[in-house]
């Protein structure tokens, strides 16, 4: 992905997730890996860049894009526009929620996150976040859901995990969203293997699952 950044700046862009802190990836493997395999310079140089990396998107002034999701410090975008870069990611706040707050089909309002870190919104939350500003859906990640896409709040959220079989634990679909220019998104997935090698590329649309992973 830093790759395809490099060659195509002007139109390949990568937000930030809440594994793109020196204190997380740490834990998971990341800085193990680059040990490992490199040397750790080479970790420190990827937490500079992490540092730098924006959080949040728009596309087409429509669809609000971001790794985890909403935060109820945020009533006007340019308040994500302030965020000072390059920065660690804080343990709260507006930045904090941003990259690990989930919403959550069974409340209304805000409530505690369950993962210890940010809060859980419900889908009023998001209608009026969406009316407030004249959006049409909001995109994020962070959890794992079955088939690899999964809407929420009568399709004003969609949530979009890209790798299968994720951390060879689940059974998992991955996928991708494509926008095309009149904001119609199409979904294509990726299916897990049961043995060793790449997952098999679908472009089906699966049922939406009932069940999800929190990673």
């Amino acid at each position: 992905l830093l790759a395809y950044k490099v060659k195509y700046p002007e139109n390949f862009f990568l937000l930030r997730g809440n594994h793109e802190c020196s204190s997380i990836n740490r834990i998971y493997g990341f800085y193990d890996e680059c040990k490992r395999r490199y040397n750790i310079k080479l970790w420190k140089l990827f937490t500079d860049c992490f540092n730098c990396l924006p959080v949040a998107a728009i596309i087409d002034e429509k669809i609000f894009c971001m790794h985890g999701g909403l935060s109820p410090e945020l009533s006007n975008m340019e308040q994500i526009f302030k965020i000072v870069r390059p920065s660690e990611v804080p343990d709260q706040g507006l930045f904090c929620d941003l990259l690990w707050s989930d919403p959550d089909p069974d409340i209304s309002g805000w409530a505690e996150n369950e993962r210890g870190v940010s809060y859980v919104f419900g889908g009023d939350v998001i209608e009026a976040f969406l009316k407030k500003h004249d959006l049409d859906l909001i995109c994020r990640a962070h959890q794992v859901v079955e088939d690899g896409y999964e809407f929420f709040a009568k399709r004003r959220l969609v949530t979009v995990f890209s790798a299968p079989n994720y951390c060879g634990e689940f059974d998992n679909s991955g996928a991708l969203m494509s926008v095309d220019d009149t904001l119609m998104c199409q979904f294509q997935i990726l299916k897990p293997t049961t043995g060793k090698g790449s997952a098999a590329f679908d472009q089906g649309r699966p049922g939406t699952p009932n069940k999800k992973f929190v990673n």
